[in-house]
């Protein structure tokens, strides 16, 4: 399958463009550290911006985000994703941008499920960046979608907190403001949106930060302010 017939199946309405989406983290939240270094260091981005790899499922399965860490202001394209059985390959292509921020912050990027693909079972997904192959899996969901998306805000797991996907304005992407995290789930808090907004329907990834509950746990997202009041059971 095509990039571009996979795209046209998520996103009937959506810029393309968006599914290398600016992120937004939670206050005060570090990236991860190396094996062994100490806190508060970590690996340096590979020469293509991209440090490590994680994936989450969204919209019910009929799509996945692929977390990389590495310049906020820098973040991968998507290029191509291809299937075989249960087996994936996702190729990524560096950043345009000539000049990028010396950060290290997490980076969603929305990937379709091409047809064929199970998600109630597990699958393993070769991510291809530059001169480096990447391998992350994704477990089975409970069950497969139904039809096409709703464009209904979902989010899912991935190691370092969780990747929130709304659908709206492709220029107005929610920016975090405020997270508070309890047992039981999290409230979070956007930044109102200030401006005149495109109107069109996009995919918006935003990485949040949060300690994901024991395996089987749910977990209640609440969303605060900018147009995205609402609560979101997060699959444990």
């Amino acid at each position: 399958m095509t990039l571009m017939r996979a795209l046209s199946s998520v996103v009937t309405l959506g810029a393309v463009a968006l599914l290398a989406t600016a992120c937004a983290t939670a206050p005060g939240a570090s990236a991860p550290t190396s094996s062994g270094a100490p806190s508060g260091t970590s690996t340096p981005p590979t020469a293509d911006g991209v440090d490590e790899v994680e994936a989450a499922w969204l919209d019910g399965g009929r799509s996945f985000a692929l977390v990389t860490w590495g310049s906020s202001s820098c973040a991968p394209v998507l290029v191509d994703v291809a299937a075989s059985g249960q087996s994936m390959r996702v190729t990524f292509a560096a950043s345009a941008e000539k000049a990028c921020t010396d950060d290290l912050a997490p980076r969603a990027l929305m990937v379709p499920v091409p047809d064929g693909v199970d998600v109630t079972t597990e699958v393993e997904i070769e991510v291809v960046h530059g001169e480096r192959t990447d391998t992350v899996d994704l477990d089975g969901r409970a069950e497969a979608p139904q039809g096409q998306t709703e464009f209904q805000p979902s989010a899912g797991w991935f190691d370092d907190g969780l990747v929130l996907l709304t659908w709206g304005s492709s220029s107005c992407v929610p920016v975090v403001n405020d997270v508070q995290q309890t047992d039981a789930g999290a409230t979070v808090t956007f930044a109102e949106i200030d401006g005149v907004c495109t109107m069109d329907m996009a995919p918006r990834l935003t990485p949040i930060m949060l300690s994901q509950p024991d395996d089987g746990e749910a977990f209640e997202l609440t969303l605060v302010g900018a147009g995205l009041d609402r609560e979101i059971v997060v699959e444990g």
